[in-house]
């Protein structure tokens, strides 16, 4: 079985919490990358800021539906919710537009878990970690890759191995 160590990229390009997100986006763009982990001063892993969360910062605000009970505005909609996404579209450093505490899985898992994960929470971009140590990461492409059988695999299944290999 494929595990996430065999498919992760080792050396990973991280952000720190105080970089600005017109750099992040910047860093996103010239390297084709959908998201990059955030990494603190200790080295541990705090977050992770997509393409999504920068994208949110061009979002209109929303504003809550209310109705009207003796003079008062109840909201309908959670004003918890809206701070967050005021907070998001205001979002100056990484630190205020990632999401903390992402997902993660460890390098033993298996390709299932890592594609599961993916496709059921809509994630394209997973941190590996070993106990508190970012170790890796991956990527949609990196599942996809998986699906391609690479030059050596179809010589062994009957076939010479193409000239200077």
């Amino acid at each position: 079985m494929i595990k996430a160590k065999d498919v992760m990229t080792r050396d990973v390009v991280t952000v720190t919490p105080d970089m600005e997100v017109n750099e992040i986006a910047k860093l996103l763009l010239e390297r084709h990358f959908n998201g990059v982990p955030v990494i603190d001063g200790a080295g541990r892993l705090v977050g992770i800021i997509c393409q999504s969360d920068l994208i949110a910062e061009q979002k209109k605000l929303p504003l809550p539906s209310v109705f009207t009970i003796l003079d008062s505005f109840i909201p309908i909609r959670s004003l918890g919710k809206m701070d967050k996404e005021v907070h998001k579209i205001a979002a100056i450093k990484a630190s205020e537009a990632m999401t903390p505490n992402p997902v993660t899985v460890g390098p033993e898992a298996g390709i299932d878990e890592v594609a599961e994960i993916m496709v059921n929470r809509g994630f394209h971009t997973i941190p590996v970690v070993e106990g508190e140590k970012l170790v890796g990461i991956i990527g949609k492409e990196d599942v996809l890759r998986t699906l391609v059988p690479s030059d050596k695999a179809q010589c062994t299944r009957g076939g010479a191995l193409p000239e200077g290999s």
